[in-house]
């Protein structure tokens, strides 16, 4: 069975040369085969995240109705409820989502909960600075400037979300094949994701076409590459499927709450064949990376 690896960070802070270059060739490694990893060793804390967890539980703990006050669609700034029954047959996921990115966004953040927005937005700032990192860990792993991909995924090119799946004995029954997450895979460059340990929890789908779980460990980050990185190292990254499992019949109480960060890039950045052997030739015709999400957005779920 495939284990997701894990990564130490820490020898990458420290800025050994030697050290630096094995951190680089163990992400390198992990996205090529996997495409999902877990660092530890990086400066977002523990403390940190069980906070915005904590402030997260009071604001979808709140009535819908007062909830409602800011309902948004996906992708949008603010409370995402759960979704109604689609056309496409499949069933809707269990979850509901409070979502927010670098913009000023007074109008879209609750009154009364007011500790979530700092706490939240400090987990997102230091999620965005390691995501930062990570980019120069890729360029060292491609022998591409240290500043490549920086250069083309800005500080501001994020969103963040909360995720809060409800218990089962909240949601009472589950329809056949709904799960909390259905399969898919992200749109963008990297995300890092602080999950929790659970029966229905994250999994992650192998290239040997078997789920495995993706165990949450204790002071880890869960990081991905998006379809957009795999496009751009011409699939030597591998975008990885990966679910949420439906609210388990044998933990009927169990609830969990998933922090996480998207990094995109700069809609004008050029994505094409990138000037480094490590990256390989590639299939792929040169795009824009607006092009490329306004091409993806609504359009990531797979089988």
């Amino acid at each position: 069975m495939t284990v997701v690896p894990l990564v130490d960070l820490a020898p990458w802070y420290r800025g050994d040369a030697a050290a630096r270059r094995q951190v680089a060739t163990d992400v390198d490694r992990a996205l090529c085969e996997l495409g999902v990893l877990n660092v530890t060793g990086h400066p977002v804390s523990a403390a940190l995240t069980y906070c915005v967890r904590e402030e997260a539980r009071s604001f979808f703990a709140q009535p819908p109705a007062v909830k409602a006050a800011l309902a948004c669609f996906p992708g949008g700034r603010g409370w995402v409820p759960p979704a109604p029954p689609g056309g496409t047959g499949a069933p809707p996921d269990l979850r509901e989502q409070f979502c927010f990115g670098p913009e000023p966004e007074p109008g879209t953040w609750p009154m009364g909960t007011p500790s979530l927005r700092p706490a939240a937005t400090a987990f997102a700032t230091g999620c965005a600075a390691l995501a930062a990192e990570l980019l120069r860990v890729l360029a060292l792993a491609l022998d591409l400037p240290e500043d490549f991909f920086v250069a083309r995924c800005p500080a501001g090119a994020w969103a963040a979300d909360l995720s809060w799946y409800p218990a089962r004995s909240a949601v009472g029954s589950v329809a056949p094949g709904q799960l909390r997450v259905g399969a898919h895979t992200d749109d963008g460059v990297l995300a890092l994701t602080d999950h929790q340990a659970g029966i229905g929890g994250l999994q992650v789908r192998t290239p040997d076409d078997e789920w495995v779980d993706a165990p949450a460990v204790p002071g880890a980050l869960t990081v991905n590459a998006g379809d957009l990185l795999a496009r751009w190292t011409g699939d030597r990254w591998r975008s990885a499927p990966h679910r949420v499992l439906p609210p388990p019949v044998e933990a009927p109480a169990e609830e969990l709450l998933a922090l996480a960060l998207r990094q995109d890039a700069d809609p004008l950045a050029l994505v094409e064949r990138l000037p480094t052997p490590a990256a390989g030739p590639t299939r792929y015709p040169p795009v824009t990376a607006g092009e490329f999400l306004r091409d993806r957005r609504g359009s990531v779920a797979v089988g």
